[in-house]
């Protein structure tokens, strides 16, 4: 059985956290309630969701100690666009673009603001960006680190030469990157494990293609377990790999936190290994070269 924890740099977080990625209002501060009153330890939210207010008060409703909590949030670079599904999607002034030490420290300590804490475990850069030097956030960071605003500073949806280059800069702890049995890591899993940088799987349902596939679904049934559950057992089992998996139920929540006690065997792995692996979800117009 995999553990239910992972070590990258020193440092361990829970494999499984819950992901807040289009929870607003109160149903993100009842999710997040709910989610750590289930158990979980581990929760993502971001800067770019709008929702850190919300995700800050259902971890104080919760109860749970805030030292018992890995936190992570996001800080998003330029070109920002508009987070709600419900707002028409058009880029914001070049004003916001981040030019400055002081833009990037004044996003971080608004973030701690919001969700009502003295720091963050982990911070992340969003996405990388080819007009703002990564010299410069990330020795910002780093100071942030210092100064004990973040406990780790990491990226996100960094292919893997880029992250290469973020690992010469700066102690990088994380990448966090779409992931999931459509889509194949295997360049930056490589990359990842010899830096010693954890990989956390986003969007690791691909936005419900999991729910519906045959495969998964038939490995499941093998093993009294849903599609999903197979989905998020077979990348926690993947050494270095944690998952940041949102749930808008409470019935959701509880079937992704119950993945640790079955194991997927060499057949199903041979299985979920023979399917297409082309299948990005996530693909804003910013994204950099994947092949990178």
């Amino acid at each position: 059985m995999s553990a239910t924890v992972v070590e990258a740099r020193g440092a361990t977080l829970p494999r499984i956290g819950f992901g807040t990625w289009l929870l607003y209002g109160p149903a993100a501060t009842d999710g997040v309630r709910d989610a750590l009153e289930l158990g979980y330890r581990n929760v993502d939210t971001a800067r770019f969701y709008e929702n850190e207010i919300r995700v800050g008060m259902g971890i104080a409703e919760s109860g749970v100690p805030r030292e018992q909590i890995f936190l992570t949030s996001k800080v998003l670079l330029s070109p920002v666009w508009s987070a709600r599904p419900d707002r028409a999607r058009v880029a914001r002034p070049d004003a916001l673009r981040w030019e400055t030490e002081d833009a990037l420290r004044w996003e971080t300590e608004d973030s701690l603001m919001k969700l009502d804490t003295d720091y963050l475990d982990l911070l992340l850069l969003h996405w990388p960006d080819p007009d703002v030097p990564l010299e410069r956030t990330l020795a910002t960071m780093v100071a942030l680190r210092e100064e004990g605003l973040i406990r780790q500073l990491g990226v996100s949806n960094f292919p893997p030469g880029m992250l290469r280059a973020a690992c010469k800069l700066a102690p990088v702890f994380c990448n966090q990157v779409e992931y999931h049995p459509f889509l194949s890591q295997e360049r930056l899993l490589d990359a990842a494990r010899e830096l010693d940088v954890l990989v956390t799987a986003h969007t690791p349902l691909a936005r419900g293609r999991v729910t519906s596939d045959e495969t998964l679904a038939r490995i499941g049934a093998r093993h009294g377990r849903t599609a999903i559950q197979v989905a998020l057992r077979w990348l926690v089992e993947q050494d270095g790999v944690s998952v940041a998996a949102a749930a808008t139920t409470h019935e959701w929540r509880v079937d992704n936190l119950a993945i640790f006690d079955f194991e997927l065997t060499n057949d199903d792995r041979a299985e979920i290994a023979r399917l297409p692996k082309d299948g990005r979800v996530v693909e804003p117009p910013w994204a950099p070269d994947w092949d990178a």
